[in-house]
């Protein structure tokens, strides 16, 4: 008897179990922040070459003034001044001043100035002194020129000093030619300035004995100073601070000496009064000095 397999029996599957799929929070963080962090170095490189780099820049300007030597214009000036400003009550003396003032006026001013000067003027004038004051470029070869002038008026037996003050515009070829482009016109003088300096005082740090040893130290070499020579200067004053005069002055006094101590050295503001020989004028002179003691004895360094 033969026993088969039961073949129409159906076999039962296997369950699958389904996959179960973890979500991982904590990695889609750290994946996001890759991303962003990607990002951001990417714009990064990306405005360092495309941005434009600015500096704020701080310009230093150095201006040089350049030196232009302007004593041809100074004489030019000061010859047409005694020219322009003296005549004699004479035709011939007229004539021969407006003849020439041509070398030194353009045609046009010649024509201004024909009869600045009649022939029946009732006066003479002498120039006694000119000065010139100031010299100004105004523009590409012309030049300013403020001067004054010292005339002196006769008018029969009469005589009188007159003082005024004038400006005159002058032109300067490269050549070195020059003209007067400007007629002399009335202006004013610098006067005298109402600024007074700090007066100096002593700020009391040095003593009666220290005073009295610098007052004698100073007038000692004072009394010598206006003959010394070079070599006797050079016991009491360091590095030729002061020269030789080789003057005939006598000494007088100190006046108002001020001390202040400064470290180990004393500034000292004076006058000293001599007496001069020649003029038998009393001459009185300022000094600012430093001085210092070595060893025993005081000596001007500065």
């Amino acid at each position: 008897m033969i026993f088969r397999k039961n073949e129409n029996k159906k076999k039962t599957p296997r369950e699958k179990k389904p996959r179960v799929y973890k979500a991982n929070p904590g990695k889609k963080i750290v994946i996001a922040l890759w991303v962003l962090l990607g990002i951001s170095f990417s714009f990064a490189v990306f405005k360092h070459f495309t941005a434009i780099d600015t500096h704020t820049i701080h310009e230093t300007k150095i201006i040089e003034k350049e030196y232009v030597d302007t004593h041809n214009v100074e004489n030019f000036v000061e010859n047409f001044a005694k020219i322009y400003y003296s005549w004699e009550q004479t035709d011939k003396s007229i004539d021969n001043r407006m003849d020439k003032l041509k070398d030194y006026l353009t045609d046009e001013l010649q024509a201004l100035n024909v009869d600045t000067v009649r022939k029946d003027i009732p006066v003479s004038s002498s120039l006694r002194g000119v000065q010139i004051w100031s010299v100004e470029a105004d523009g590409e070869n012309q030049f300013n020129v403020s001067y004054s002038v010292d005339q002196l008026i006769t008018e029969g037996e009469n005589k009188k000093g007159v003082h005024s003050a004038y400006e005159v515009t002058v032109y300067a070829e490269d050549s070195g030619n020059i003209v007067i482009i400007k007629n002399p016109t009335i202006t004013s003088l610098p006067a005298k300035s109402d600024y007074t300096p700090n007066i100096k005082e002593s700020n009391g740090m040095i003593d009666s004995i220290t005073t009295n040893a610098i007052n004698e130290f100073l007038t000692t070499f004072f009394k010598l100073y206006p003959t010394a020579t070079a070599k006797e200067l050079s016991y009491y004053v360091s590095d030729g601070v002061l020269k030789p005069i080789d003057k005939d002055y006598v000494f007088s006094e100190l006046v108002n000496p001020i001390y202040n101590r400064k470290d180990s050295q004393v500034t000292v503001s004076l006058a000293v009064k001599y007496l001069d020989q020649q003029t038998k004028a009393t001459q009185v002179s300022q000094f600012d000095l430093v001085i210092e003691k070595n060893e025993e004895n005081w000596k001007i360094v500065k």
